[in-house]
């Protein structure tokens, strides 16, 4: 953990907030949010602030490198200058990429060969940056998207270093685009309003975390790390569908502190979950889960590997491809790697299946839902296991473990608890599209005309009150459940 969840509540956030408020200039303002970031990172892990250091210097100067290149050989031959941007992008990627695959899949790498070979490498004990997944893909994207002509590379060095290290979203994403806040980030306003859906969004995001995924996730891990003979398709499930809950309300809820936190600092941030569960097949269900790395994988792999523009055959390969990579991001596991190709494998079935092509009446739709929900909870039992063969055994007492017994009834029986099961129901009306009628109730905007509600807003009104104090209720019950519970983890820290 970089910050015990009570200690940034009560009294990093608080303090950084109240002397942002304070200071008049924007300049001065994004100074505080870098020292600010630069603490709270250094907090846990201090030997790594410098490794982001050294990673905004270097995407930094390959972004500039490229820009400048253009000012400067403005007479040479265009193919030329082409080629040197490429080997300054190319040279940028490389670096970033090794980074990343050093501290994080070393390891990997080497147990994978003994394994193989049977070979008895010595696997180094490499400490894993916390979000180095995010904070390298974010750093990638602005240097690919100034080599792409998208954005113009900022010459002012700390303004950079603020898009890349800006703590709320720096360990656990969401992957933010810096032409998305390039603009708020050298000019914005904090309005009442702003801060008011800021904080209301902050604390349904910390509630989602801490009563519901904490509540989900020690069920979850208590039948993952149950005995065998413990678990039958009972326990199984049970098992499964904590976990299924527990990955959405825990990365959602730290999506829904990211937007919240960015709001009240003057940055609109775009959303990262539109209720994936809420999907008819997995083709939608990834156009509404974790939206920036899938958006990013589409945008700066899938479409330059020739996206589906090369023909069928080629299009299969650049989304296994895609999806391998996805997998292979989120953990160095070859569980991991297996859930990315199980969704890859998925998506090529419905491209080639009928029914998900036609028209579809009311039952198809729900039967096409149903099988959505239970896809996706298989995959993400592979995606919690420590292995695959846990994952395996899992999978197999889901859909073959029809026996019961004295041991199996009773270990199900310890995990519903009263508590859990108001937590799971309470998960599965928040899987709904509700946030519509929240933001009514707050007269929160979407994004596409969140700046025009921003110059509209000019005091808060009462329905915002209401919510407010109701959000102080549920600020003070998480705050109790953080005091007494040491279970606490955010599962996408280690991303």
């Amino acid at each position: 953990m970089i910050f015990s969840s009570l200690e940034f509540l009560c009294v990093f956030l608080p303090i950084t907030y109240v002397l942002y408020l304070l200071i008049p200039s924007v300049k001065a303002k994004n100074g505080l949010l870098i020292v600010a970031s630069l603490l709270f990172y250094a907090y846990g892990e201090p030997v790594y602030v410098f490794l982001m250091l050294i990673s905004a210097v270097i995407n930094y100067a390959s972004a500039y490198g490229i820009a400048r290149s253009r000012i400067t050989k403005q007479d040479q031959d265009a193919e030329d200058k082409k080629k040197h941007d490429k080997l300054i992008l190319v040279i940028c990627i490389v670096v970033n990429l090794f980074i990343l695959g050093f501290f994080k899949y070393t390891g990997m790498l080497i147990g994978t060969i003994n394994s193989i070979a049977g070979t008895g490498i010595h696997i180094p004990d490499i400490a894993l940056p916390v979000g180095i997944s995010f904070f390298t893909f974010q750093a990638l994207s602005y240097v690919i998207d100034v080599y792409n002509g998208k954005v113009e590379a900022n010459k002012n060095f700390f303004q950079v270093l603020l898009y890349i290290c800006f703590f709320p979203q720096l360990i656990a994403g969401p992957i933010v685009k810096y032409r998305d806040i390039a603009e708020s980030i050298k000019d914005r306003k904090v309005t009442a309003d702003n801060a008011a859906a800021g904080l209301i969004r902050f604390i349904c995001g910390l509630s989602k975390k801490v009563l519901i995924a904490n509540a989900c996730g020690v069920v979850a891990d208590n039948v993952f790390t149950a005995d065998k003979p413990y678990v039958n398709a009972i326990v199984a499930w049970i098992g499964a569908l904590a976990y299924m809950m527990q990955i959405y309300y825990d990365f959602s809820g730290y999506s829904d502190m990211v937007i919240g936190l960015g709001r009240m600092f003057g940055f609109v941030f775009k959303e990262n979950f539109t209720y994936p569960y809420a999907s008819g097949d997995i083709k939608e269900f990834w156009r509404r889960w974790h939206i920036s790395l899938s958006t990013w994988f589409k945008e700066y792999v899938y479409i330059p590997l020739g996206g589906n523009r090369k023909g069928k055959r080629r299009t299969i390969v650049n989304k296994w491809i895609v999806f391998f990579l996805t997998g292979l991001w989120h953990g160095a596991n070859w569980t991991f790697i297996l859930w990315g190709l199980y969704h890859g494998a998925l998506l090529m079935l419905e491209e080639i299946i009928p029914v998900f092509k036609k028209d579809k009446n009311t039952l198809l739709k729900v039967i096409l839902h149903i099988y959505t929900v239970i896809a996706v909870c298989v995959g993400f039992v592979m995606f919690r296991a420590d292995t695959v063969s846990q994952g395996l055994f899992i999978i197999s007492r889901m859909f073959g473990g029809f026996f019961l017994n004295a041991s199996s009834i009773s270990f199900a029986w310890q995990q519903l608890t009263p508590y859990y099961i108001v937590m799971f129901v309470a998960a599965v009306i928040g899987c709904g599209p509700i946030r519509p009628l929240v933001m009514k109730l707050t007269g929160e905007s979407t994004e596409d005309n969140a700046e025009d509600n921003a110059e509209q807003a000019k005091r808060i009104n009462p329905k915002t009150v209401i919510l407010m104090l109701c959000s102080v209720i549920l600020l003070c019950w998480c705050m109790v459940r953080l005091s007494g519970s040491t279970y606490n983890p955010f599962i996408y820290f280690r991303f």
